[in-house]
């Protein structure tokens, strides 16, 4: 107790450290589960649709690109690891294996969103878009030729951007808080007894990872099994 009394870490208005990291734990799943609430919501949302209009849905997902989905899976579930991995090294007190694995997660994090914008730009570029003066190319006269409507079809596209588009909003805060703790440690101010501090910023680094977990089957292979686009 008198170790925890008198460490520079610990917050005044808590009698101990366990007290303290606890409730860093405790408010950071009680945001997280506000998350799984939001996302949930979308979640069920896509899956009412993809019932309703299933061959629209499975037809638009087959123009995804499942390469750039399957290197950023990668990406993310490796992030992952490194993320825990800087944990450790945190508890352990070694300050140069935190340094290193908070400098590759955000080195991963931000790979992800990179070839994101290679995907979105290639979208563009072959009028894979929701709205109605955008969208065209292979995908608009393919759907025609089949008998498919188009509004469902477009309506999977608003689906896909605005969840690759929100989740790419968290990836982007989950990169600024990793920076935060890269400053941090390079400051000296995640001592081993402090460690929860990386602990709480990887739940919501996890989060972000899991959302994409189901992100990737629901957009990208429910049109897997149709072969008339090479991607």
């Amino acid at each position: 107790m008198s170790a925890n009394t008198h460490s520079t870490v610990l917050k005044h208005h808590f009698g101990d450290l366990e007290q303290q990291h606890a409730s860093e734990r405790l408010g950071m799943w009680m945001f997280l589960a506000t998350e799984v609430l939001f996302f949930g919501g979308l979640f069920g949302a896509y899956a009412c649709y993809r019932l309703w209009y299933a061959a629209e849905f499975e037809y638009a997902s087959s123009f995804m690109n499942l390469k750039f989905a399957s290197i950023n899976t990668v990406f993310l579930v490796t992030s992952s690891l490194t993320m825990t991995l800087a944990i450790r090294c945190a508890k352990l007190g070694d300050k140069a294996g935190l340094y290193r694995n908070l400098l590759l997660t955000f080195a991963l994090g931000s790979a992800f969103m990179v070839l994101k914008g290679f995907e979105y730009a290639e979208d563009f570029h072959e009028h894979i878009l929701p709205g109605t003066s955008s969208f065209g190319g292979e995908i608009k006269h393919d759907a025609e030729a089949q008998g498919l409507d188009t509004g469902k079809v477009r309506l999977f596209l608003c689906f896909y951007y605005i969840m690759t588009g929100i989740h790419g909003v968290h990836i982007i805060i989950g990169l600024g808080c990793i920076l935060w703790l890269v400053q941090q440690t390079y400051a000296n101010k995640i001592p081993p007894e402090n460690y929860s501090t990386v602990e709480v910023v990887s739940l919501y680094w996890h989060l972000v990872d899991a959302i994409w977990l189901f992100l990737m089957p629901m957009l990208y292979l429910a049109g897997a099994h149709i072969h008339h686009v090479a991607h």
